[in-house]
């Protein structure tokens, strides 16, 4: 029997059962679960197109400085994916107060994790003295090392509004109103793209700022991004049932609670990034690391396009597992899971295929011919490491899935454990046992994809455990 309290009225004056009727089919499953995270892989997919955009401009400007835009990206994540995925823990709190009823503790939530946005994006701003040591223990060649420095001081200035990104679409998320999220990341992929064209090459009086004018337009048009979601919040007709004005205030037992949570989930992101960071500084100084880095850059780029909209069906997946754990239906938590895993591996495999039988189709983007030499040699090698992304994308779709969903139900300290212990033995140390190796690259991609594959498998065996089920975060 479906309870009345779980119906809610949307701002557009729709009403919406936060958690519906498992439906009796697979294909039924399949329905709810798109049906959910089909705007979530829109938003994640204007994010993806974001951040092509940035690689296609740069490419333009130079090929250099596309890979130097890849080995920054890589060491701003790092402390960027704890204070994002931390606040974006959020959606757990509000989808299981969603689904137990709770509707008043939504908007204390919501604050603590706007606290958290807050004082996590300007203690950002304190690595901006920090930029050129930072780099210069990367060992890339000068005119890299340049270049990667401009870009990071200028992405520094994006964590703030970044975060606060986070914590607004993760309040739409966990009431199960993901469309909102697709309006939230579309205001920020409009405004970065028209910032990129006229601060990376001066246009319209703008001045050429080259690689740190794209760090500069993302933290702008992040900046509109956050301000939108913000209005989209604070409109809402629900804000005194959701207590969005009146739970302002600073509450320590929640925000305890939320970081009890929210930062392991957030060290998973952190943990894998740092990981991946040292295994792109190896491979920039391989031999011809220029070339390598740059032909990785790209694949990192095209990986995306799989991972990214497999990560709109995980989150949607996690919403599904909170709000039904809210209301003491695990057994409907775990077949939605399941649904979402499905329909995740028929797209990646069918994205990888794409990678592995057209290659030149999504090499042709990323072509400059300022520089040929070096493009020819990004063209030798960027190919093959196409078929790892390939494969390395069929198995990472499960890791966001199962991961997800056990986040979702408050298991965040195994997944954050798996992200400390596992990428180096697997990827980072082979890496570095095979720098000078003259297939290097080849061998150190080689290693990520068995990594994916390996954590793959312990999150699938954590998740049939079942101990999830008996979670809370709210209790």
């Amino acid at each position: 029997m479906e309870s009345s309290q779980n119906l809610v009225k949307l701002s557009d004056g729709a009403v919406s059962e936060p958690t519906p009727a498992l439906p009796a089919t697979r294909i039924g499953r399949w329905k709810m679960v798109l049906l959910l995270a089909w705007p979530l892989i829109v938003a994640n997919s204007f994010w993806n197109i974001q951040m092509t955009i940035d690689r296609l401009f740069l490419a333009g400007f130079s090929t250099e400085a596309m890979g130097a835009a890849v080995a920054v990206m890589a060491v701003f994540w790092t402390p960027m994916a704890l204070l994002q995925q931390t606040t974006a823990y959020v959606t757990t709190f509000v989808a299981q107060y969603f689904g137990a009823g709770e509707k008043e503790r939504i908007g204390p939530a919501l604050w603590q994790s706007l606290y958290v946005s807050l004082f996590g994006g300007l203690l950002f701003l304190l690595l901006i003295p920090a930029a050129g040591k930072i780099f210069a223990l990367m060992g890339h060649s000068p005119s890299m090392e340049k270049l990667e420095v401009d870009y990071f001081i200028a992405m520094c200035y994006s964590a703030l509004p970044t975060a606060v990104v986070a914590a607004t679409s993760g309040y739409f998320t966990g009431l199960g109103r993901t469309q909102v999220n697709m309006h939230i990341n579309a205001v920020g992929l409009v405004a970065n793209a028209i910032l990129d064209y006229l601060l990376i090459f001066g246009k319209a009086g703008f001045p050429k700022w080259g690689i740190a004018g794209a760090g500069y337009a993302t933290a702008l048009g992040t900046a509109v991004a956050a301000g939108y979601g913000l209005w989209r919040v604070f409109a809402e007709k629900e804000k005194e049932q959701y207590a969005l004005l009146s739970g302002w205030k600073m509450d320590a037992a929640l925000m305890a609670r939320f970081l009890r949570f929210g930062i392991p989930a957030g060290l998973q992101w952190t943990l894998e990034g740092l990981a991946f960071s040292v295994f792109l500084i190896f491979i920039g100084r391989m031999a011809d690391g220029s070339a390598a880095l740059s032909a990785s850059s790209l694949a990192v780029t095209l990986m995306m396009l799989s991972v990214l909209p497999a990560l709109g069906i995980a989150q949607a997946s996690g919403v599904l597992v909170g709000q039904y754990l809210g209301e003491k239906r695990p057994d409907d938590a775990e077949s939605a899971v399941w649904a979402a895993w499905q329909v995740t591996i028929i797209y990646v495999v069918t994205v990888g295929l794409s990678f592995a039988f057209a290659p030149d189709f999504y090499l042709r983007w990323f072509e400059n011919t300022n520089d040929a030499l070096l493009w020819q040699k990004v063209m030798e090698i960027a190919p093959y490491l196409l078929l790892y992304v390939a494969i390395f994308t069929c198995a990472d779709g499960s890791n966001l899935v199962f991961s997800f969903s056990l986040k979702g139900a408050g298991d965040t300290r195994f997944v954050s454990l798996v992200a400390l212990l596992l990428p180096w033995p697997l990827m980072v140390l082979p890496t570095w046992l095979v720098q000078d190796h003259p297939h290097a690259v080849f061998w150190a991609w080689g290693a990520a994809t068995a990594y994916s594959f390996v954590q793959a498998f312990i999150f699938w065996r954590r998740f049939v455990g079942g101990k999830w089920k008996k979670m809370s975060v709210i209790r």
